[in-house]
């Protein structure tokens, strides 16, 4: 046995230091793609990449960045054809599925199939965007602020801003957006192409592409094929034009090669997509915030939501169908946020936070010069903090307490108007007629929403000071002794926002300036009660907070780079364009337990004969496997794959990211991360954190085999 010597206290605390200041892993971020031969290309190579940078992303020729799209503007997607066929996630298109089914026609269920492109179904109101270049303009975004005010400043950038929008795509279709990145230390334009006509061609069951349900939701091994397949179509000379039955297949400038070669363990592995938010440089107040405050108020709010909606799901299948993308998307960050807080407490995520402030403090007091520029940061994050803290409970309940229900929707829309200078009646009606093309009525249950603000209130009520509650929350003592319940069904029951008809109503008024009886509507009191205090003692003093908290962020990043003068330092996500990159790898997420790299149908029956609701599988696809004839879609062994984890840094947005090889071609389709993992949006742990993915030759057995699709394997470029 070999003797360990006790190391000193202060040379442990030096070595997690310096820890800390260790150039960043391969698997650890998000990485603009224009910059990507600058800064990523040689190492990414060194990983066992193949292609090169301007193969990833290029202004002279197609490139990868042009199959890869922003899909609805929440998820990413991948082209996979020349004919504009479009690989996502199952539970991205889950909605669009969702509004073409009906009892009798219960898609959701049984999976929808087009077996020509006659058959596809259109879906107005889902876009797919492509970004066309991206340009740095960080210091024609600062032009003209140098010797201006903080307040001045920020007025001077956002008119820059709009003036580049503008320039960058005069005389043109495309569209543009400036983000802002480290906080604000940097600027980058992006130019985009959106295409209104997409199109439904095929999703399996539920009991395939959301195999597992809740039970697996965020967890590992997996063995759902979570996707769904699209058509995007343009007018016949391939530009964008809203739906036609004369529009044809877009015509990308690249789609990707699917290879059908399989994986293994340290292949190495990308991650293209639109990560949506990521907070890796957040401090170590925040994250104590976070884990003390936010996240345990926030899960159960949420877990008393999905018991009224379990609830009311089963008892109607017609609620079912109405309810079953609301529930998984108020289930995904409930899920989540639990995850989230374990990981960032068995990683120690607040404790090497503070070893990095302590290091960043030493550093500053070293030197005059930079105790006048960083001095303050540090104990002024300490002080908005402890001032945050004390309305964050309000802020974060206001949104997923108070504003759960749905008919505050339509409501809010006219209080707004109404407290406007000048009601924009033709706004108004643009905005429902919006409500209408997403099928509002038809998948809404007022029961089922009116019990959701019983819970919503009554939460709200218990746990947030009086101080901020809305002053009509007074009723429900005044006039229904105390009774919830009675307060919302009487609010339901007598207000015109609960039905299309109502709502039709009050829009005729609103036009012809009649107001009263929309000011005397309950619903629209409760939410003018609700908007006030929030106007009044919420939102100002949390956007204050949150303001100086952004500020002094962006001074602590340009201070880290200066003391870390060898890392490069990625950008949080912020829903644009991203690589991340890593390799197939298993973990051991807990003592004993040692995860393997992917699954096979294997674990599909071994979780079936469980019985459990959520492993229930469809008869056809239990006989396709018992045979054991997969063909061409097997591994080596003749067992059938179906997902595979690797070290890529993903978050939300990355759902349908494509998993791309050393070669450039389809390997995967991203869904998910590993419950331990889902930290990674605070805290990333190379040890833990996985991005799960469908392996591409189950979405190919599923189409040919299951679904009896295989025309579309036609168009497909595959790689054997």
């Amino acid at each position: 046995m070999i003797k360990l010597k006790v190391l000193p206290t202060l040379l442990i605390a030096f070595l997690l230091i310096q820890a800390t200041l260790l150039p960043l892993r391969a698997e650890e971020g998000m990485w603009l793609p224009q910059l990507i031969k600058l800064l990523n290309e040689k190492d990414m190579q060194a990983k066992g990449m193949k292609i090169s940078a301007d193969d990833i992303y290029s202004l002279n020729r197609s490139s990868l960045k042009d199959a890869v799209i922003s899909f609805g503007g929440f998820c990413t997607g991948e082209f996979i054809s020349s004919e504009g066929l479009l690989l996502t996630n199952h539970h991205c298109g889950l909605d669009a599925l969702q509004s073409h089914a009906s009892v009798e026609k219960d898609y959701v269920t049984n999976g929808y199939w087009a077996m020509n492109k006659q058959e596809e179904l259109p879906n107005p109101g889902l876009f797919i965007t492509v970004i066309k270049r991206i340009e740095d303009v960080t210091a024609a975004v600062n032009s003209g602020t140098e010797q201006l005010s903080s307040a001045e400043a920020e007025k001077k950038r956002s008119s820059n801003i709009s003036e580049l929008e503008k320039k960058a795509v005069e005389g043109s279709h495309f569209k543009a957006f400036i983000r802002s990145f480290a906080y604000g230390n940097e600027y980058y334009l992006f130019v985009t192409e959106t295409f209104n006509d997409v199109r439904l061609v095929g999703a399996p069951p539920k009991s395939i592409g959301n195999f597992g349900g809740d039970t697996d939701n965020w967890m590992w091994p997996r063995h759902n094929a979570d996707f769904m397949v699209f058509r995007v179509y343009a007018g016949k000379d391939n530009m964008p034009t809203d739906y036609s039955a004369d529009n044809v297949p877009y015509r990308p400038a690249h789609h990707l090669p699917i290879s059908l070669k399989g994986i293994k363990e340290t292949d190495f592995t990308m991650v293209m997509g639109f990560p949506g938010r990521t907070q890796e440089y957040l401090s170590s107040y925040a994250l104590r915030l976070i884990v003390d405050q936010t996240n345990p108020n926030n899960i159960e709010i949420r877990t008393r939501r999905l018991k009224v909606l379990d609830e009311m799901m089963r008892k109607s299948d017609k609620t079912r169908i109405q309810y079953v993308a609301k529930y998984a998307s108020v289930s995904n960050a409930w899920k989540k946020w639990q995850g989230e807080t374990r990981g960032l407490v068995r990683s120690s995520a607040i404790a090497k936070k503070e070893t990095l402030e302590n290091a960043f403090g030493q550093w500053v007091s070293e030197n005059a010069e930079r105790q006048k520029k960083y001095g303050h940061i540090l104990s002024g994050l300490k002080m908005v903090y402890d001032s945050l803290s004390k309305v964050n409970l309000a802020a974060q309940l206001y949104r997923e307490a108070l504003s759960a229900p749905e008919v505050l929707g339509p409501t809010s829309l006219f209080y707004t108007a109404l407290n406007s200078p000048k009601p924009d009646t033709a706004l108004v009606a643009k905005q429902l007629s919006m409500y209408e093309a997403n099928q509002y009525f038809k998948d809404l249950d007022l029961e089922t929403d009116r019990k959701v603000m019983e819970v919503g209130i009554g939460f709200y009520r218990s746990v947030v000071g009086s101080d901020f509650h809305p002053q009509a929350m007074a009723l429900v003592d005044k006039k229904f002794n105390g009774n919830i319940t009675a307060f919302c069904a009487d609010m339901y029951s007598k207000s015109g926002f609960t039905t299309e008809k109502g709502i039709r109503e009050y829009l005729q008024l609103l036009k012809s300036n009649k107001t009263e009886k929309i000011k005397k509507d309950p619903l629209y009191l409760w939410y003018a009660a609700m908007a006030a205090i929030n106007a009044e003692k919420i939102n100002p003093t949390a956007r204050f907070a949150n303001t100086q908290i952004t500020q002094l962020t962006a001074e602590y990043i340009r201070g880290l780079r200066e003391m870390q003068s060898n890392r490069t330092f990625y950008p949080d996500a912020n829903s644009t364009l991203r690589v991340s990159y890593g390799k197939v790898e298993g973990y051991a997420p807990r003592d004993g337990v040692q995860y393997i790299h992917y699954t096979t149908t294997d674990g599909i029956v071994d979780k079936n004969m469980t019985g459990a609701e959520d492993y229930v599988i469809p008869g056809r696809l239990k006989e396709l496997i018992l045979a054991k004839d997969f063909g061409k879609y097997s591994r080596p062994d003749g067992t059938l794959p179906v997902c595979f984890i690797a070290s890529n840094h993903t978050t939300g947005g990355n759902s349908g990211s494509p998993v791309i090889n050393a070669e450039g071609h389809l390997i995967g389709t991203n869904f998910d991360r590993n419950w331990e993992g889902t930290m990674s949006d605070l805290n990333y742990d190379v040890s833990q954190v996985r991005n799960i993915a469908v392996d591409v030759r189950y979405t190919l057995f599923i189409i040919d085999r299951f679904a009896g699709a295989g025309y579309l394997l036609k168009e497909m470029t595959l790689i054997e």
